[in-house]
């Protein structure tokens, strides 16, 4: 792992004391302007960041792993950070956890405060807003400075750290084939997550799987937001304009309306309408009828994250090769789907 600047190596490379760099970094009015401005720019250009905890940066270990999950209220990542937290009690590391609601802004505060010496390294899925702009800069520069980062669920190509994703291209195929296989043929596509990268993966493999079984697509059936409030616009009267026997739903939210909406409609369950959710909340079980779901396995996915992160914080390598582990997902059926005959 790459080490941080410390005031010993500013200090000689810039041919003054560790006292002057200091008092130059705290802005102390003892330190000229242009010495002050000399040492800031050359601590930035070096990527120093003060140590909170008083410990050697390019040695320490607090023994803390942060995480950042861009929503809490989700099911998923709230079974992810259930996995972070049994493996890392399990070893001995306590958590730190910030939530990104989404905003790159927050996401990038929530680095810069816990890399400053509090945390060893970092668990994260990535924030809407940073995929949507396609902007991964601040994963890289943490990096650099020399904090690993295992990204979950939501990931970056451009970013080379390790990753754990699930299979959702081929999870979405399985699901979509599981439909056609119980004698549907217009099939709806739901998805409130468009903007994801996730939800890009999972609608290709439903086009891939009528492709596979000759089905024509018919994209008067297939609705593609960015948001909850978008999709329910688009989606409002969708079952008075087409005739479908079954959907396949990409997110929560799409899930439980498809669900809501064919209800309202008098459709009978799975008998005129079957319904596939990906995801795999509490609630799908306690709808009536109970939904089908692809089950992403969260606690599984922060067990294995956690302990890619680990292993590399206590790795003597100096030249650690990045990997990519897939989980597999599973396919739940419950009552909002027919049996396979």
């Amino acid at each position: 792992m790459k080490s941080k600047a410390t005031l010993k190596q500013i200090a000689k490379e810039l041919g003054v004391s560790v006292s002057t760099v200091s008092k130059a970094l705290n802005d102390s009015p003892e330190i000229s302007e242009p010495t002050k401005i000399r040492v800031q720019e050359y601590a930035k250009l070096k990527n120093y960041k003060p140590n909170v905890i008083g410990l050697n940066l390019k040695n320490r270990s607090t023994k803390t792993i942060g995480v950042i999950i861009p929503n809490i209220l989700n099911q998923f990542f709230a079974k992810v950070f259930t996995g972070i937290e049994k493996v890392a009690d399990e070893k001995g590391y306590k958590v730190i956890t910030c939530i990104s609601n989404e905003s790159i802004e927050k996401e990038i505060s929530a680095l810069e405060m816990l890399s400053n010496g509090t945390i060893d390294g970092f668990i994260l899925s990535i924030s809407e807003e940073a995929q949507k702009l396609q902007q991964f800069g601040h994963f890289k520069s943490i990096i650099n400075e020399g904090t690993p980062i295992v990204m979950f669920d939501r990931i970056a190509d451009e970013v080379n750290c390790d990753k754990v994703i699930v299979d959702d291209l081929d999870s979405a195929v399985n699901a979509t084939e599981h439909l056609i296989k119980t004698g549907c043929k217009k099939i709806a596509l739901f998805s409130s997550i468009d903007n994801l990268s996730v939800g890009k993966l999972r609608a290709k493999g439903f086009y891939k799987a009528l492709e596979n079984n000759g089905i024509k697509i018919n994209e008067d059936l297939v609705i593609l937001t960015e948001t909850a409030e978008d999709f329910d616009a688009k989606s409002a009267n969708f079952f008075d304009k087409n005739k479908v026997d079954a959907v396949f739903a990409l997110d929560e939210h799409a899930s439980v309306m498809a669900m809501k909406m064919g209800i309202k409609k008098g459709l009978k369950i799975p008998d005129e309408l079957s319904i596939i959710g990906f995801a795999d909340g509490v609630w799908s079980r306690r709808l009536t009828p109970s939904l089908s779901t692809v089950s992403q396995h969260g606690p599984e996915i922060g067990e294995v994250a956690t302990k890619m992160l680990i292993e590399k914080l206590e790795s003597k390598e100096e030249n650690y090769s990045h990997k990519t582990t897939i989980v597999k997902t599973e396919l739940r059926q419950r009552e909002s789907t027919r049996k396979i005959k």
